[in-house]
Formats: C-alpha cells, structure tokens, sequence
C-alpha cells in the first residue's frame, strides 16, 4: 500500500508542508488525507488512537504511524536512502546536524512570530497589524540566524535539503507581510517558494 500522509484540512501546517515536500522529493507514492483542526478531529479516537500525539502531520507506512514532522523526515530519509533516492539531509556530519538544528530550532523558539504571523499570512494574505515589542524581537534573531546562513539566493548546504523549505517558510511569515528582512534573505526566501514540491501543496490550496 502507497504511504499516507495525514495534513491539516486547509493546508496551511508548516509542519505538514514540511512532510509533503519530503515525500514529494522523494518521488515516494503517496495518498493525502486531511483532518480539520478546526473541529477537533485530531483528539477523536479515529484519529488519535493511531496518531497519538493527536497532530499532524501523521506518516502511515503500513502498520507504523509517526507524528511529529522532523521525525518523519528522518525516518524517510532512512527508510528511502540515497543515492536511489533524493536526500533530504546534507551528507556531510556537520552540516547534517546543523540542519537538525535549525528544525529543532524554528519548531520550538520563535512563539510571538509564529503567533503574530500565522501561516494564514503566507497562505491567505491575511492582513496582520504591526509587531509587538516580542515579536520584534524574535523576528530580529530569526533574521541573524537567517542572515548567518543564507550566503546566496539558492541553498543553505549547496544541496538542497528539508532544511531550506523549514527556513523559507518561517521567513514567510515576515515576507509575505511586508516586514523588513535583507534582500538576500528574500531573495532565499522566493528562491526556495518556487521549488516544485511547495509549489505542488499550494496548488491543493486553490479552489476546486
């Protein structure tokens, strides 16, 4: 059986997002099913008691499933190794483990950016008021980390990796709303939102 991916009804997880281009990269086979959060879906027995941290995105291989989306990334990674299949980490130790790093990183710390810029901004266009004193702040040290690795428009490790579609779409978040970030950074940032993976999950965004 193809693999499943469980997303968010209207796509806009980052985490999701993240997991969809994996798999995508991956030419693996794969079905999408969707659960709309905004209903609760997610802590119905359904759903939970096989997703059991009850959040998506989830990864069904058979009778495996895995939450959390940079563990699924890794597990894909494992499971489905270059060079028959395209990698999603950089193969050098160092660089690996900084792209590790930054997903751990942009899934635990930047909360006022993540609150104040909701994916809605990227996805939707919504219109969002100024930052706060905290977002500023934590808009500040994404951008000095951004601004640390992005040395030119493309990749992050010379190859690219999962790394740079996580980074672009944090960066988005300011991006999309017109907040000041270096124009190498944009430059990354619109580089990387037109890789055919990104481009394949927002299509699945339009109407019909």
């Amino acid at each position: 059986m193809p693999l499943q991916l469980y997303v968010d009804a209207l796509h806009t997880s980052p985490y999701a997002l993240s997991a969809f281009v994996a798999l995508t990269e991956k030419r693996l086979p794969f079905v999408v099913k969707t659960v709309d959060l905004y209903s609760g879906e997610q802590k119905l027995a359904a759903y939970a008691g096989r997703a059991l941290t009850a959040r998506v995105p989830a990864l069904v291989d058979g009778d495996f499933v895995l939450t959390e989306s940079s563990a699924i990334t890794e597990y894909l990674d494992e499971t489905f190794p270059p060079p028959e299949y395209i990698a999603l980490y950089p193969q050098e130790r160092r660089q690996r483990a900084q792209a590790r790093q930054l997903q751990a990183w942009l899934r635990s710390d930047l909360v006022p950016v993540r609150i104040e810029r909701d994916t809605e901004t990227v996805f939707f266009g919504k219109a969002c008021a100024p930052l706060s004193e905290s977002a500023q702040a934590a808009a500040a040290k994404l951008v000095q980390v951004a601004s640390h690795f992005v040395q030119g428009p493309q990749h992050l490790f010379g190859d690219w990796s999962i790394a740079d579609t996580d980074l672009a779409m944090m960066l988005s978040r300011l991006a999309c709303n017109g907040d000041p970030i270096p124009a190498k950074v944009k430059e990354y940032v619109e580089f990387q939102w037109q890789r055919p993976s990104v481009q394949q999950w927002l299509e699945r965004q339009q109407p019909g």
